[in-house]
């Protein structure tokens, strides 16, 4: 099984994908999971998808991945860069 199979998946009802997610759905996703709407809180979750907003262009995800980023230990701040880097690795 290749790490794309095993790769969590954003939302399932958001329907993204790493071809075709714009910043602004990163976004959302980034504030879903640093306020626990509709999923668990999960701040490791919130600064990978605040990563990949702000990679896409969104300024307000900078701001919120660098907030999320105080709040992580230097190992919560690595898995997010992995789980980012591990997701964009799926759209290639």
């Amino acid at each position: 099984m290749n790490i794309c199979e095993m790769a969590p998946r954003p939302l399932p009802e958001a329907g993204l994908s790493a071809e075709t997610a714009c910043g602004e759905d990163l976004y959302r996703l980034g504030l879903a999971y640093s306020e626990g709407i509709r999923v668990e809180r999960d701040l490791v979750a919130a600064h990978k998808w605040f990563n990949l907003a702000a990679v896409r262009g969104s300024t307000e995800a900078k701001l919120l991945r660098a907030e999320i980023a105080e709040m992580l230990d230097p190992v919560g701040i690595k898995s997010a860069l992995q789980a980012a880097r591990d997701w964009l690795r799926c759209a290639a």
